[in-house]
């Protein structure tokens, strides 16, 4: 076990853009090695880009980005077929299993035709921090909105529901995300949740959010909940990486 009770880190975020190398792991992707409490050894970190079809030039930039960071990377792939004999081994003795972003929906049927959805949540509740940016954030709620099926967004109600609640990301990136999940939540869709900025992410023990990062300044989470006259979406100013946390 390394994290001292379930944790996951939603958010919009993972690698940056680095100065000497093409890719750096982002202040929020060192929150989730962080959040596992390693001492004595390297970190392990597996990284899983089903949702984005696990394209071999990402894993590159993944690996440089760990090698900088001083961190033991390895890959979880499912196409064409796994690449590890015994994915619930692997899985269970790694401190952080970051998920990139890509097609939620995608994700979800590769994941469950797998079981990888079975050993994640042994895995989440061992102690080893679940992480990740866009799907790889919306996959641990009940639900959230999508891009998956098209320019559109989507509501997807079938989440591994980890934590409770929905999820929308690139909330001020992305001028469809706010009116089509306010939609989704007014009408009884989605249940009350949360929403993202890009570069912030929601620090959940077991099913709570105890704390909101973000990687920059001037950006926000928001806390959507349903009423009789539609949504009440409230700004909730995250606390920015590198500052204490409030006693």
């Amino acid at each position: 076990m390394t994290a001292a009770e379930p944790t996951i880190l939603a958010t919009c975020g993972g690698l940056n853009g680095g100065e000497w190398t093409d890719s750096v792991y982002g202040s929020l992707l060192h929150h989730a090695i962080e959040l596992a409490d390693v001492h004595g050894r390297v970190p392990r970190v597996t990284h899983i880009n089903t949702a984005g079809g696990d394209q071999r030039h990402v894993e590159g930039a993944e690996l440089e980005a760990a090698r900088a960071a001083g961190v033991e990377a390895t890959h979880l792939r499912l196409f064409p077929h796994p690449n590890i004999a015994d994915v619930r081994a692997r899985l269970l003795s790694q401190d952080v299993v970051w998920v990139s972003g890509g097609s939620l929906v995608n994700l979800l049927a590769v994941w469950r035709a797998h079981g990888l959805d079975r050993i994640l949540t042994e895995a989440w509740r061992r102690g080893v921090v679940l992480a990740g940016g866009s799907a790889g954030a919306l996959c641990w709620h009940e639900g959230g909105t999508t891009s998956s099926f098209g320019p559109d967004i989507s509501a997807v109600r079938d989440g591994i529901g980890l934590v409770p609640g929905s999820l929308a990301v690139h909330y001020d990136s992305d001028p469809r995300r706010r009116p089509a999940h306010q939609r989704a939540v007014a009408d009884g869709t989605l249940p009350d949740g949360y929403a993202l900025d890009e570069g912030v992410g929601l620090v959940y023990r077991g099913r709570a959010v105890v704390d909101i990062v973000a990687e920059r300044p001037g950006v926000s989470a928001w806390q959507l909940t349903r009423t009789d006259e539609g949504v009440r979406e409230e700004r909730l100013a995250p606390r920015l990486l590198g500052e204490e946390v409030a006693a």
